[in-house]
């Protein structure tokens, strides 16, 4: 379906925003459901197998133990606007590797998307198989009020908790895919250069609507300078214009509000906003805002505790690792940290000490890519997993199975109980 529809889905996907990169929609889009497709045909077959379990033998001689995959039913997709093709084709095809049949609620601002997707998708899969829905206007709630065996949401945190309250009353298992404020952690011993090229290449990337993202970074104190002259290099090479076709539009009117308003509460506040291009700060006509950073944000503006969604990038400063380990700990867990260091014990130090839903070093947003890791939060980031093995096990019910052996020596601990069987019982206790 997505090779023979390819153009079609940019266009409708495009549409939808008002103007998106085409090559980041088959960037980030198209060429991951292709090639994680690719990934589970040839993994499917061990993911499938059923799995050898170890025996007591002391109480079970020659009894054998298995865990087996099997479908959990109908699993219910809601998705989010900002990457729909690739957030739920993707959960699709682990769902459908796992056996099971869907129902996938489209957002209200890919209404493009999701007609081609109800018009043409039935030539592919039957609607016994699955059904794509639009959302019209509180449908959302509603959906996730039916008796699923499995509903997987991604969204923000606010909504995931209403979707989690409204199965819990059928007893429906949730993966919940949230958010949070991801920050890249740029250690001394980094080249910024690239540290630079490679944060800027992810904020940038859909104009920052992205869940993974980077949200803000950590710097050394006395780089902050030369991080904004390089990302103002490298951006206006990359986007000559806010008008750029490589550059994506705001998805809608209120989300251009949200961060406009953002800056200028920041501003208001003491902070430096330096925009990154010539020319306007914004386009209302077509919602792009011009890449922009913010130095010395105050700490309870908007852009320091909410999830940014958008081409901004605040800089904090450190001194030493642990204040950045500390202010991390004490917000919500994030869905990725992103340490940028060739120090193996200061990145381990990262590791061990900040709590993450994932994490990439020495650049941002990959992990997600990598079709043989889970992806999923902790916390208020979210819960769950999929992609790779765990996204197979996580819609599919791992049943055990025990096999008897044809003689069992457990017809010795059966009543009337005597001194035989407390012997035997010793022995397996170990008195």
């Amino acid at each position: 379906f997505v090779r023979d529809h390819q153009e079609a889905l940019c266009d409708a996907i495009s549409a939808d925003y008002g103007h998106r990169s085409r090559h980041e929609t088959l960037l980030a889009e198209i060429f991951p459901v292709v090639d994680g497709i690719d990934h589970i045909i040839h993994q499917l077959r061990g993911w499938m197998r059923p799995q050898r379990r170890s025996v007591d033998w002391r109480s079970f001689f020659g009894a054998s133990n298995r865990v087996v995959a099997q479908p959990l039913g109908v699993v219910g997709v809601i998705v989010p606007w900002n990457f729909p093709l690739n957030l739920s084709l993707v959960p699709l095809s682990y769902i459908f590797a796992a056996g099971n049949r869907a129902m996938v609620k489209m957002s209200e601002n890919s209404r493009h998307l999701a007609a081609y997707l109800i018009t043409h998708m039935p030539a592919y899969f039957s609607p016994e198989k699955l059904q794509f829905f639009d959302e019209t206007g509180g449908v959302g709630i509603e959906f996730s009020k039916l008796k699923f065996d499995h509903l997987l949401f991604t969204g923000s945190g606010q909504t995931g908790k209403a979707v989690m309250a409204a199965a819990a009353a059928n007893l429906c298992p949730v993966t919940l895919e949230l958010g949070g404020k991801a920050p890249a952690i740029v250690c001394d011993d980094y080249p910024l250069q690239t540290a630079t090229e490679r944060i800027m290449f992810v904020k940038l990337l859909n104009a920052g609507q992205i869940c993974t993202t980077v949200d803000h970074a950590w710097l050394p104190a006395s780089k902050v300078d030369e991080f904004v002259a390089l990302a103002r290099g490298i951006v206006q090479a990359r986007y000559p214009t806010i008008s750029s076709p490589d550059y994506t539009s705001i998805i809608d009117q209120r989300s251009f509000d949200r961060l406009l308003n953002a800056l200028d509460e920041a501003r208001s506040g003491g902070a430096q906003v330096v925009q990154l291009l010539d020319g306007p700060a914004f386009d209302a006509a077509t919602r792009k805002i011009a890449p922009t950073l913010v130095l010395n944000a105050p700490p309870d503006c908007a852009l320091m505790q909410r999830e940014i969604f958008g081409p901004i990038l605040p800089l904090r400063t450190y001194a030493q690792l642990e204040e950045v380990v500390a202010s991390i700990n004490a917000g919500p867990r994030p869905l990725a940290v992103y340490p940028f260091s060739h120090d193996t014990a200061q990145v381990q130090y990262l590791i061990d000490h900040v709590m993450s839903g994932g994490v990439s070093v020495n650049d941002a947003l990959f992990h997600v890519g990598q079709h043989d890791l889970p992806f999923g939060g902790v916390g208020e980031s979210g819960m769950g997993h999929y992609h790779g093995h765990e996204g197979f096990e996580t819609f599919s019910k791992l049943r055990p199975v025990f096999y008897q052996a044809r003689w069992s020596s457990l017809k010795f601990l059966m009543p009337p109980y005597g001194k035989f069987a407390e012997r035997v019982l010793a022995f397996l206790i170990g008195r």
